[in-house]
């Protein structure tokens, strides 16, 4: 149905003074989420040198930053709306500075592992925070549109940023620098932001439902933990029994949301088809997006043999083709109509993923990096639009729930892209014939297939990463076909379910 949406009433049409300043103040935040969770990729193998975690560990590692974010999204945005968004991100800010040291200077895996964790927690207050900030800094829909475009853009930027960056760092530093780059960072963020943002909050908020935030708690995380352990490893009663658990907890929360007077996360804003199709499409967009870049990082480096700052560079298509399309999605879309901006921009990663299908070992720059560039650009249209149909669906003081919701979108949709994609890829890997003598690792991943073959004669090494290459380049392709028929299908879904939605009014 059309949007009934009504229009800005001629108070909160005033546009506050200084409100593009306070915009860069945000986006700062979003800069520093969006490097961080990427720059620990490149670090991983410095940290496992110094550290000397187990498997196991290594693995929470990695993790449990983005289980954590992932399981409080939901929870931090409400509580934003409860006792303010500005408090909520300036706390947020400091305490995400003050655990970048604790990362920085960890000493054992187990430190490593709690100062990640907490690292989540001080994250998950701060992009619900900054997208619910600009819902109220910018009353003006075509203002808040390029302003929803910037936090996009600059959230794209920062996932190309972080592997440059990183790459930068440890080849002049140690591994502890690609944390404490956030400090300074923050102090500007902070010093700024309390002069800068207005504070806004839900005048009426009710009580903050401990009960409903350990459940979105155990759901989100729980089900984020199968979805990358059945990835990894493959199926087995551990992940099954966590999917289980979290599905269980979910279902418990939103139950529970339906009959709260006052919920954490109100379910009703779901019956907004143009609502309900934006998640869906946010979800998908980064499913397509994560799982990409996620292979073809690990193509660029082990296939191709590139370094980790070259990889990072080669990755940069993306993040221009993200920043460029974000920028003016507002305006294509008001031109244009809402769905046909999302659902072009789902279609465009759909069209470069099938393009993908024909990789091989030997594929040259230009297919990879307009490839890159048109998964960039679709994703920049896609996110940027939805994010803004989000903001605009709902009553201001919701805007930090209806926020996390996009944020705990994006999250999920990274976690199912490496997982159903990573699936794909390693189901196909596991089986390439190795030479007799191979080490057992050499099957779980092509990291361990280039780390095996340098401990075995020349010619056994040769053949080794050649067979490993071959079916590793195989299975990428068999997803990228996968992923380009989820994106196209998602921009068939979202020409229907988008249908009528406009950002012409504001909420």
């Amino acid at each position: 149905m059309t949007s009934t949406l009504q229009p800005a009433t001629t108070t909160e049409a005033v546009k506050r003074p200084g409100r593009w300043l306070a915009l860069s103040v945000l986006v700062l935040a979003v800069l520093l989420v969006a490097v961080d969770a990427t720059v620990l990729g490149l670090a991983t193998p410095y940290i496992s040198e110094d550290l000397k975690p187990s498997g196991t560990q290594l693995l929470w590692i990695g993790d449990v930053y983005s289980f954590v974010i992932a399981g409080l999204l939901v929870s931090m945005g409400s509580l934003g709306d409860r006792i303010g968004r500005k408090r909520i991100l300036l706390v947020g800010a400091t305490a995400f500075g003050a655990i970048s040291i604790l990362n920085a200077y960890a000493t054992t895996p187990e430190l490593m592992i709690l100062a990640r964790a907490l690292l989540g927690v001080a994250g998950a207050t701060l992009m619900p925070a900054t997208l619910a900030l600009i819902r109220n800094l910018f009353h003006d829909p075509r203002e808040r549109s390029l302003a929803v475009g910037i936090w996009g853009a600059t959230a794209s930027a920062g996932t190309a940023i972080g592997p440059i960056a990183g790459g930068f760092l440890l080849e002049h530093f140690w591994w502890g620098s690609v944390f404490l780059i956030n400090l300074p960072v923050m102090a500007v963020l902070v010093a700024v932001g309390i002069k800068l943002l207005p504070e806004s909050k839900n005048p009426n908020p009710g009580p903050w439902d401990l009960l409903s935030v350990v459940l979105s708690l155990i759901g989100m995380i729980t089900v984020v933990y199968a979805v990358k352990e059945v990835a990894t490893h493959g199926f087995s009663w551990d992940p099954v029994a966590a999917a289980v658990l979290g599905l269980t907890a979910l279902y418990w929360f939103v139950r529970r949301q339906l009959t709260l007077p006052t919920p954490l996360l109100d379910m009703r804003l779901f019956r907004h088809r143009g609502f309900s199709g934006a998640v869906l499409a946010d979800l998908l967009t980064i499913l397509g997006l994560s799982g990409l870049v996620f292979f073809l990082s690990q193509y660029l480096q082990l296939v191709q043999g590139r370094r980790p700052f070259e990889a990072g560079l080669a990755e940069i298509p993306a993040a221009v083709g993200a920043v460029a399309a974000g920028l003016i999605a507002g305006r294509a879309a008001r031109r244009f109509s809402v769905r046909t901006v999302v659902s072009g921009g789902l279609a465009a990663i759909g069209l470069a993923l099938a393009a993908l299908t024909v990789i091989d070992e030997s594929t040259g720059y230009p297919l990879l990096g307009t490839a890159l560039l048109f998964v960039g650009i679709g994703a920049g249209f896609s996110f940027t639009v939805t994010s803004d149909v989000i903001l605009s669906s709902v009553p201001k003081e919701q805007a930090g729930a209806a926020s996390a919701v996009s944020e705990t979108a994006y999250e999920l949709g990274a976690a199912l892209g490496i997982a159903v994609l990573g699936s794909i890829v390693t189901g196909v890997y596991r089986d390439f014939a190795a030479p007799v003598g191979t080490p057992s690792g050499a099957h779980e991943s092509l990291g361990g297939a280039v780390e095996a073959a340098s401990g075995m004669p020349t010619d056994a090494a040769q053949a080794l990463l050649t067979s490993a290459r071959d079916a590793f380049v195989n299975g990428l392709s068999i997803a990228a076909g996968v992923g380009a028929i989820v994106l196209l299908a998602t921009a068939v879904a979202a020409w229907f379910m988008l249908r009528g939605q406009r950002l012409d009014n504001a909420a």
